[in-house]
């Protein structure tokens, strides 16, 4: 319940748009100029994928509500009207600047970069024979004309599938005409690299431009008068009652197979279509006019991911980033023996996953090992940690997978890999009822010379060895008694569906979590009030919970500094007087995925810090399985503090602040000094710690300095110098 000082909707920012704001700041990186050319490109890959999500699962929630009548207004105000209409005026002003900036600014580079998207007429006479070549031989075998008249209904077509809709004219009709459906066949690539010699630029043309330019062959006798593409997007949550479902895995499976047959939520058709195949297009997927984009570039900018990838045009790409092995785990010879000394703290991408996923073959391999018990929520398609899994029980270990199969997007790659285990013997959980198992955890029980001892890995990020090289994330590695002991209740909790007791360190939702936050809030709150320090940072993905917005409004209106660093969406409004004018919000976006969720309470000079799988949202606080756990090792808290947070709060080259009024402007430097990016500055920091273990190994090598703080004074007291006043070339298009 929010408190009654608290209710007035201007103090809230609608989620939606909220993460619209997040989209355009995506779409401001592909429009820098000082990126490498093909990093633009891959941000505008990024901003449409992205897009396709938020209408499959958001655009879709919202539109249900509308047809079910729904028209209650949010914490913000507004209704699902008023939001379904601000979204398409939104929508629209980002799309065309996508559009733009790929026809004005990136696809006009490339070609001076020798990389040019040319349509078939466009080709050379000799590039014309081959592309006809490879139509015949390639694509037409697998094209399936779909007729569409009275006795040929629309068809199903899949979701997000690129499309062609051809106008006939034929002799036995001629005065009417006759449309036809042709889907681009999904194991096609979609685009088409033209056959080239050394000396000449690189050519590419779109498969729907091949199909379309020869589609003649698909009808003949027929006269093709027109082709024109569309995309169709559909709802694709899944729809799943854990209570009425007697077997979870097949009831996923079920409804996989009906995502790509959702209700149509977006067509996205050329700019130049006619009104008249809209129109129909639009009965035929039961959608209105607000529901149509009309694009002046490519249907889907992920058909151009090729080229970020391309072997031949790493130049234009940013340098490739080799996560380093920190030197206490590179100089040890047993991390067993290392854990039993001290905790671990990994820095994720700058920091290697894969001392997590040798960790884990080791132990499998090791036969003093001798169960092992992990979360699975996603992974890569070949995981060599669910490899080490099958390894572990294939050598006779207890093995628990506790798998969860509704993770959006990767519910078919958790079944696959679930049976795989299963088959191999492994003990394979779903979770508990109703909720989604998202914490991220690791229990190894080993048999030492003096006794049985766990080992636990806990973390931010998922499983996944992939991701791990672009998402930053925190690990931590640790044989700590009082939170091993903890996480293996939890796993009992989770597996044997025992009653939650017995657990005081970890923050575990849906348990305690939220009431445990609260309260540090409320404690920092209580400082302030009593004239001492108090302090709250908080870095997440997103923060939409009510009720801890209130706190914070209440800690702000108590005199608590509050600094939160959200990626994605924020609900909160800063910055309004006597509210949250305490309160500072910054979102960084960059290069590697801002993915950790850490926070930190001053607590009256003593301070907590914790990091998790959890952001501040209802769904993670209330109706998932979350952890989040304290880091108190000394050393491991500094480094958090210090070195992490405080290169965050500094940052003034990729952090954009929330103003009051829901826009974000990008930061600056103090007048004289360089942008501070804390991503480049983590890169340094992992590429120094890479030259002192050079040097450990070669002590001919020149010595390079020590790892240290970015900031001369403690975390505390740091007073921001940065400007957010916009330069010229940084202030975000008007359309944003």
């Amino acid at each position: 319940m929010v408190s009654q000082s608290f209710a007035n909707p201007a103090y809230y920012i609608n989620r939606e748009l909220s993460w619209l704001e997040f989209n355009a700041r995506v779409l401001e990186e592909a429009a820098d100029p000082t990126q490498p050319l093909l990093e633009r490109l891959r941000f505008l890959c990024i901003f449409g994928t992205n897009l396709d999500e938020f209408f499959e699962i958001r655009v879709a929630g919202i539109k249900q509500q509308i047809e079910n009548g729904n028209e209650d207004e949010s914490l913000d105000g507004l209704t699902p009207s008023q939001v379904f209409e601000r979204i398409h005026e939104k929508v629209r002003k980002l799309v065309d600047e996508a559009h733009r900036i790929w026809l004005e600014e990136i696809e006009p580079q490339l070609k001076k970069e020798g990389i040019c998207i040319s349509r078939v007429d466009e080709l050379s006479k000799e590039e014309k024979l081959w592309a006809g070549r490879y139509f015949e031989e390639e694509v037409f075998p697998v094209l399936t004309p779909l007729a569409i008249d009275p006795s040929h209904p629309f068809p199903q077509l899949l979701n997000k599938s690129t499309n062609l809709i051809v106008s006939l004219r034929r002799p036995s009709i001629p005065h009417r005409a006759s449309y036809a459906i042709v889907q681009m066949p999904r194991m096609l690539p979609r685009l088409v690299a033209i056959l080239r010699s050394e000396s000449e630029p690189y050519r590419f043309i779109f498969l729907q431009d091949l199909i379309a330019h020869f589609l003649g062959s698909l009808f003949p006798g027929d006269e093709v008068t027109r082709v024109d593409g569309f995309r169709i997007t559909r709802n694709s949550d899944l729809y799943i009652d854990d209570e009425e479902a007697e077997n979870l895995l097949r009831t996923v499976e079920e409804e996989l197979r009906k995502r790509n047959r959702g209700n149509a939520v977006r067509l996205e058709i050329q700019a130049d279509c006619p009104v008249s195949i809209e129109n129909i297009l639009l009965e035929a997927l039961r959608l209105a006019p607000v529901d149509v984009y009309r694009l002046k570039g490519p249907l889907n900018f992920l058909h151009l991911e090729p080229l970020v990838h391309h072997e031949a045009f790493s130049h234009l790409r940013d340098r490739p980033w080799n996560p380093v092995v920190p030197k206490a785990v590179a100089s040890a010879t047993d991390l067993f023996e290392l854990l039993r000394k001290k905790d671990l703290l990994l820095h994720h991408p700058y920091e290697s996953f894969r001392v997590i996923v040798d960790f884990l073959w080791k132990a499998a391999e090791d036969p003093l090992v001798l169960g092992i018990k992990m979360t699975l929520y996603r992974t890569s398609g070949d995981s060599p940690l669910v490899q080490a899994l099958i390894r572990a029980a294939e050598l006779g270990k207890q093995v628990t997978a506790l798998v969860e199969i509704k993770a959006r997007f990767d519910e078919a790659n958790n079944i696959q890999w679930a049976r795989r285990m299963e088959e191999a013997g492994i003990h394979v959980v779903y979770g508990l009822l109703g909720l989604k198992t998202h914490c991220k955890m690791l229990q190894i029980i080993r048999k030492d010379p003096d006794r049985i001892r766990l080992y636990v890995h806990l973390g931010t990020g998922n499983y996944h060895p992939s991701t791990a090289r672009i998402y930053e994330d925190i690990s931590l590695l640790t044989t700590r008694e009082d939170l091993t002991s903890e996480v293996a209740r939890l796993f009992n909790t989770l597996t044997g569906l025992t009653r939650f007791h017995g657990i005081e360190k970890l923050l575990v939702a849906p348990f305690n979590m939220a009431t445990r936050f609260r309260e540090l809030i409320a404690q920092e709150a209580e400082w302030a009030r009593q004239g001492k320090p108090a302090r709250i940072i908080a870095k997440m993905n997103s923060l939409c919970d009510e009720t801890l917005i209130v706190q914070l409004y209440e800690a702000s209106c108590a005199g608590v500094k509050i600094d939160l660093i959200v990626r994605g969406i924020c609900c909160l409004r800063p910055g309004i007087p006597h509210v949250s004018e305490n309160i500072r919000v910054v979102s960084i976006v960059g290069r590697f995925l801002e993915h950790s969720r850490i926070f930190y309470f001053l607590h009256g000079g003593n301070p907590l810090v914790y990091a998790g799988s959890a952001d501040w949202m209802p769904r993670n606080l209330y109706r998932r399985v979350e952890v989040v756990f304290p880091i108190e090792e000394p050393e491991l808290k500094t480094r958090i503090e210090e070195e992490i947070l405080a290169s965050y709060l500094k940052d003034c080259g990729k952090a954009r602040e929330l103003r009051p009024d829901g826009s974000y402007q990008r930061l600056h430097p103090p007048p004289g000094e360089k942008p501070f990016q804390a991503q480049l500055y983590f890169r340094q920091l992992a590429r120094e710690e890479q030259a002192l273990i050079q040097k450990q190994e070669n002590p001919d090598l020149s010595m390079v300095p020590l790892r240290k703080s970015p900031l001369a004074q403690p975390l505390l007291s740091q007073v921001s110098e940065i400007s957010s006043s916009p330069s010229p070339l940084e202030t975000p298009p008007q359309s944003f």
